[in-house]
């Protein structure tokens, strides 16, 4: 409209010659709105450049969860080559693999994936294609190429510094004897190869020999760790029929090379599911990513072996099946509920940190089951570990590295998403995992990390943007209903709306994120209200005046305080009912009412304990103090506005009231461990004072807050299991997961002290709300 408005004006100067007098004027108005125009028009071209952009990015995503593609891999590809015909020792199987070695050697004369930390990977890779070539007497001009490069990279062998693909220090040293046998002299020097021969795992060389100990590992497939590698040479050496079916099989579905690891649909396909929710992308793609995890849900419940036995698959299907609603048992990780478990599998031998760190998160998702409870000790422990001891050899050790310590720093239960999306943009941490090192280096062709990341960041920005103009409303808000004028009250608007933008973060959930943010100020102002602010009239006249709800008489008044604050709370929620209409197709007023109304009393309850100088039971204390904690008004109205339709049944369901009470019970003991000490010395009665007075054993204040911390930590995880649980719910899973969402706020802000009463999650809360999110180009590449 503004676009086509200007173009008029413009127009209108050109073709109508304006009076003398006004000839100056005409001019200058010529050139502001001249420039303006070439302004719009400029970022109207660029927002439909981006848009198109972005539109062909997300397309390319969904190809990718439809389908990703594995690069292939020289090292895998040579071994395969080196297979012998079956009615021929002097013949190769897989000729075409032969050929695709000659074709495919780089100008430095190295093979393998080109990547600046992946040096020894391209050593190793080039060593095999080279006895490749050698045993079948072809490509003189390639193998003379590859030793060159060798000899001019072989201080690279031994230096530990270079990150090595996983048994290295078994694999390479093999290849230079069986080269010795082909009588290939490797330019590396007789000391270095005598000592990293010396170096190799003795115990590990006599188990090849023995096929009984080598078939173990052999998957229905035919093949060994789904490795066309390690698949080659075992049937080189043991000529087994199922080696020979899966390598046959691999030309079904390429032509001359193979991959590093077939099949691997399953763990590269989570992987990007998992990446797109890390950066809260993922609900651009919701149908692909159902699509996907149905498969992969069909996979788990036939016991696949591409998922079953492979460690970091199994954990990540696990956490991501659970995380969607799907019903999955823990018991294919049960094995490695014990540290011994891990330790006994090829990822324990080769000290595999992605699959540990797989394991953390998977346990963490899931920590009612005792089984795992030990398994996310372990692993944490284990992390630990791995943080101090391992040395940084590439970018990908970075990369991994800061993995593991948010992994470690901000556990599930109190990280809040649009934090995490944050951290991981700013460290641009999709980037690295397109290109990964096991045996040998691969990567996914497919898979544009800079894409993703460009995409997410112009997300963030976008959604930040909406929040930015809510903000503004919300202040707008306060004054127009002259909040501020109550001075008893405190001011906490930043934080009440950013506990909302920081998990409901999407711009569909607007209405959302205002009810939470206005319900979040509003009982701050009440709570503040019946603490400090009121006489006892004064209380009991504004739970009069919400009791008796009449919209159609003219509200009396006792104080301009109760005036002020009960025509905010009747216009706010008369806003929120009409609102939740829209999405319930039913009025919901009434519920809010008696919602707010159920605070109002509880409130008043603690203002006469106070008054009164009574003690309470801890029991009735609990009771009443989950209600007076005052989120039922912030998380309750805001259910109705998240989307899915729930009957005046399902919120008056037992499960429904259970979700409100343990998220307001695990909130209320929280507050009441971090403001105890505070709490205490203005008079006031909490959980830990109550349990000291009524503590029949004399425990400690140490005893007796460890106690209370761990109930709150009872209550988080049967809130995480009542989330979880899809049988015989009655709940929309979107809307059990603000409980959810609420818990992980609460932990946020009370891990170290009162977050809601002190300044230190203001930085915090100014990046989410206010610092637009920038890349550097290096970070794109």
């Amino acid at each position: 409209v503004h676009t086509t408005a200007f173009r008029l004006l413009l127009v209108s100067l050109c073709l109508f010659p304006p009076l003398p007098t006004f000839g100056a004027l005409r001019s200058q108005m010529f050139s502001r709105y001249a420039a303006t125009l070439e302004r719009r028009l400029e970022a109207v071209e660029h927002t439909r450049v981006n848009n198109v952009s972005f539109e062909q990015t997300k397309e390319k995503i969904r190809k990718m969860l439809e389908k990703v593609e594995l690069s292939v891999s020289a090292y895998d590809t040579s071994w395969v080559a080196m297979v012998p015909s079956p009615s021929s020792q002097n013949a190769p199987l897989f000729p075409q693999c032969l050929n695709w070695l000659l074709e495919n050697q780089h100008e430095d004369g190295s093979w393998g994936l080109d990547h600046p930390s992946c040096k020894k990977d391209m050593l190793s890779s080039t060593l095999a294609c080279i006895l490749a070539l050698k045993k079948w007497g072809t490509g003189e001009r390639q193998i003379s190429k590859g030793l060159q490069f060798i000899e001019l990279h072989s201080a690279s062998v031994t230096d530990e510094t270079i990150e090595k693909p996983a048994g290295f220090d078994i694999v390479f040293p093999g290849m230079v004897e069986y080269a010795r046998d082909l009588n290939l002299v490797v330019p590396l020097g007789s000391e270095v190869v005598d000592a990293m021969i010396q170096k190799r795992d003795l115990d590990l060389r006599r188990k090849i020999q023995d096929w009984d100990l080598v078939g173990k590992y052999q998957k229905k497939n035919g093949s060994l760790f789904d490795s066309p590698a390690a698949t080659a040479a075992a049937f080189t050496q043991f000529r087994n029929d199922g080696c020979l079916r899966y390598l046959s099989s691999l030309f079904q579905n390429f032509e001359a090379a193979v991959p590093t690891v077939y099949p691997f649909d399953q763990y590269a396909r989570l992987s990007v599911i998992d990446t797109l929710e890390s950066l809260g992308i993922d609900r651009d793609f919701k149908n692909e990513i159902r699509r996907a995890l149905d498969e992969t849900y069909r996979c788990w419940l036939r016991g696949d072996e591409e998922i079953r036995l492979d460690l970091a698959t199994c954990a990540l299907a696990f956490r991501l099946l659970l995380s969607h609603g799907y019903d999955v048992s823990y018991d294919p990780l049960k094995p490695f509920a014990e540290e011994s478990g891990f330790s006994n599998t090829l990822e324990g031998y080769l000290k595999n940190t992605v699959s540990v760190l797989e394991l953390f998160k998977a346990a963490q998702s899931y920590p009612h089951d005792s089984a795992l409870k030990k398994q996310c000790l372990w692993t944490k422990h284990y992390l630990e570990m791995e943080l101090s001891n391992s040395p940084i050899t590439s970018v990908r050790d970075q990369y991994l590295k800061r993995e593991v310590e948010d992994a470690l720093s901000f556990p599930h239960y109190a990280s809040l998403e649009r934090l995490d999306h944050r951290r991981k943009l700013l460290r641009g941490s999709c980037v690295e995992k397109n290109t990964r090192v096991m045996k040998t280096s691969y990567c996914f062709p497919n898979v544009c990390s800079s894409d993703i990341l460009k995409l997410a960041v112009e997300d963030f920005n976008f959604c930040q943007s909406i929040h930015g103009e809510e903000m503004k409303r919300l202040d707008r808000w306060i004054v127009e209903n002259r909040l501020q004028e109550l001075k008893f009250a405190r001011q906490k608007l930043a934080y009440c709306y950013f506990s909302g933008a920081a998990t409901l973060f999407s711009p569909e959930l607007s209405d959302a994120r205002i009810s939470w943010a206005k319900g979040g100020v509003l009982t701050t102002v009440i709570d503040d209200f019946f603490d400090v602010g009121a006489s006892k009239e004064e209380m009991e006249s504004l739970i009069h005046l919400v009791e008796k709800w009449d919209l159609n008489c003219v509200p009396e008044y006792c104080s301009e305080k109760v005036e002020i604050i009960f025509s905010v709370l009747r216009d706010t929620i008369l806003e929120t009912g009409e609102k939740a209409f829209i999405y319930q197709g039913r009025s919901v007023t009434n519920h809010i009412v008696k919602i707010w109304l159920d605070l109002l009393k509880s409130m008043l309850r603690e203002a006469e304990w106070s008054s009164e100088k009574s003690t309470p039971s801890l029991e009735d204390y609990v009771e009443n103090a989950y209600v007076s904690f005052a989120l039922g008004p912030i998380v309750l109205p805001a259910t109705y506005l998240i989307g899915p339709p729930m009957s005046e049944e399902t919120v008056g369901s037992p499960e429904y009231n259970q979700l409100y009470k343990l998220m307001s019970t695990m909130g209320r003991l929280l507050n009441d461990i971090q403001g105890f000490k505070r709490e205490s010395a203005q008079g006031k009665l909490n959980s830990v004072s109550l349990h000291m007075v009524h503590d029949q054993d004399n425990g400690s204040e140490e005893e007796i807050i460890e106690c209370i911390k761990g109930l709150a930590e009872r209550k988080r995880v049967e809130l995480q299991k009542l989330v979880l649980e899809e049988k015989g719910s009655v709940v929309p899973r979107e809307c059990k997961e603000a409980f959810l969402k609420m818990s992980k706020v609460l932990n946020l802000f009370y891990r170290k002290d009162d977050g809601f009463t002190s300044q230190d999650l203001m930085s915090v809360v100014k990046s989410v709300m206010y610092e637009p999110v920038t890349l550097q180009d290096e970070s794109l590449t």
